[in-house]
């Protein structure tokens, strides 16, 4: 039977984090040797190295390091969700909810919620990713986070997914184009136009798949990986985009102090879902479903709809 103390792991794990044990002694104002006893007794007890240490550059996890250092965080973060469980007996709101969220959504989702979940419990604690569909499902799949907010499309049978809305894709397309005049566009009237494509894992496909079985598709002039170099690069001219979800400050109609509009495209197939995905094997906390239930509350209240383009 492994004999250690959760305070030992806990200065493992941040010794392999910052990749230092004067980094980690320092974080955790306490001694050096308490971190290097700390990692010799788990080493110990294991009967393998964790780290590769090298005089004036640090540690470095090894191989079996690393997996053995991502199974320490799950059982921390698991701790910690049982101390936040045990105080909720007792009354108290509190604990910590790990998420991330698909980047080109944050800015305009996740206020909203974050205020209302704020409010609700003033004690919780948030630590936040940002990031493309793939990397975020990967952080979910690895234990780094307790949920997601992103696509159905980029979930599969290993989560639980809670669909909050449904993101119609929209056309930006500058003013100075007679196209930006409309009500709303056809998949023909943009194939004529070069794109600005929004190109990161997932959004490809879904994007030219709105022209298939036409006989012509735009030409992608440029692309990049961010959502405010696609509504730079269209207000300049430089081409049409597609996106799902609009800026907030876009507001009803035409855009203020803008130099594109925001046009539904139709027909445009299903629309895509987003929503929340966690992993389906894994018992989630009180806090998190909490925080899961303000999400389907705000639903149910129509707070997601001024985000889409109708």
């Amino acid at each position: 039977m492994l004999n250690f103390t959760l305070k030992q792991l806990r200065y493992v794990e941040a010794a392999g984090r910052l990749g230092s044990i004067a980094g980690a002694a320092s974080k955790l104002n306490i001694s050096q040797s308490s971190i290097t006893a700390a990692i010799d007794v788990l080493e110990a007890e294991l009967g393998y190295d964790l780290f590769l240490r090298t005089p004036a550059k640090g540690i470095h996890p090894t191989s079996a390091g690393f997996e053995t250092l991502k199974l320490i965080r799950s059982y921390l973060d698991q701790t910690l969700h049982f101390e936040a469980d045990l105080l909720s007996v007792g009354g108290a709101e509190t604990g910590f909810v790990k998420l991330a969220c698909y980047s080109t959504a944050a800015p305009n989702f996740l206020p909203p919620v974050l205020k209302s979940i704020t409010k609700r419990f003033p004690n919780l604690s948030l630590s936040m990713l940002e990031g493309h569909m793939e990397m975020i499902i990967n952080c979910l799949d690895s234990g780094e986070v307790d949920l997601v907010f992103t696509y159905e499309r980029s979930v599969d049978h290993r989560h639980t997914f809670h669909a909050l809305f449904a993101a119609p894709p929209y056309a930006l397309i500058a003013i100075t184009d007679p196209l930006s005049q409309q009500t709303e566009v056809t998949p023909a009237q943009l194939a004529t136009r070069p794109m600005v494509l929004l190109d990161l894992p997932f959004t490809r496909d879904y994007f030219t798949s709105l022209f298939d079985g036409m006989q012509g598709v735009p030409t992608v002039a440029h692309s990049t990986r961010s959502s405010e170099m696609v509504r730079a690069l269209v207000s300049a001219g430089f081409g049409f985009s597609i996106l799902n979800i609009r800026p907030l400050e876009y507001g009803q109609g035409v855009a203020e102090n803008t130099a594109y509009h925001a046009l539904p495209i139709r027909p445009a197939g299903t629309a895509p879902i987003f929503g929340i995905a966690t992993t389906a094997t894994v018992k989630q906390p009180k806090i998190v479903l909490a925080f899961i239930e303000t999400c389907l509350n705000l639903k149910a209240q129509g707070a997601f709809d001024r985000m889409l383009v109708f």
